[in-house]
């Protein structure tokens, strides 16, 4: 197998591979590019984000110090909020429901690499993809892990490190992150 196809396998795969690297630098231009657009030009900022990401909904809005490793792995719902300096490190899928809103600051990554010292000398590493459901507020400063799935209806406390699935209608918080109380899911789903 290619270093490509281990990543897209889920295997742990070469992250210094030269086909691994080349899917970088479409996010690379893409946040350029998004950066270098007026943050009152709603237009070509729509644009831009529709042209870095895989799929978005209505109405994204994406602030400056965005960055990604990818970007057509990320795909968003509608109303879509990535505040100032949000990263998203998606070489494997990352998929958000409708108004998902996320703070500054707040790191999302698929990848991972090993606990020994020989796997991480030989550039390997892991991805595992990252499902985010409906009207999710991710708060500042969070850190969402890979392969976390994350319910509908939930807050992320600010600082959170989200290490593990968490359930429809709470609120999580903490270092690793733990549900702190459920909420009320007061929307009436069309």
């Amino acid at each position: 197998m290619t270093e490509l196809e281990k990543l897209d396998a889920g295997l742990p795969f070469d992250v210094n591979d030269p086909e691994v690297d080349a899917r970088k630098l479409h996010a690379v231009q893409g946040c350029k590019k998004l950066e270098t657009i007026d943050v009152t030009d709603r237009a070509a900022k729509e644009a831009a984000i529709r042209e870095l990401f895989g799929s978005v909904g209505k109405n994204p809005n994406v602030l400056p110090g965005f960055r990604c490793d990818n970007g057509l792995n990320i795909h968003v719902g509608d109303e879509f909020l990535a505040n100032y300096n949000v990263t998203i490190l998606d070489i494997s899928p990352v998929t958000m429901g409708d108004n998902v809103w996320i703070a500054p600051n707040t790191l999302i990554t698929t990848i991972n690499h090993p606990i020994s010292p020989k796997g991480r000398r030989q550039h390997l590493g892991i991805s595992k993809p990252i499902q985010i459901g409906n009207d999710v507020w991710i708060g500042g400063n969070a850190t969402i892990l890979p392969g976390v799935t994350i319910g509908n209806n939930v807050i992320v406390a600010a600082g959170a490190v989200v290490t593990h699935d968490v359930p429809d209608n709470v609120i999580v918080g903490g270092v690793p992150a733990k549900v702190i109380r459920e909420i009320e899911n007061d929307v009436d789903e069309v």
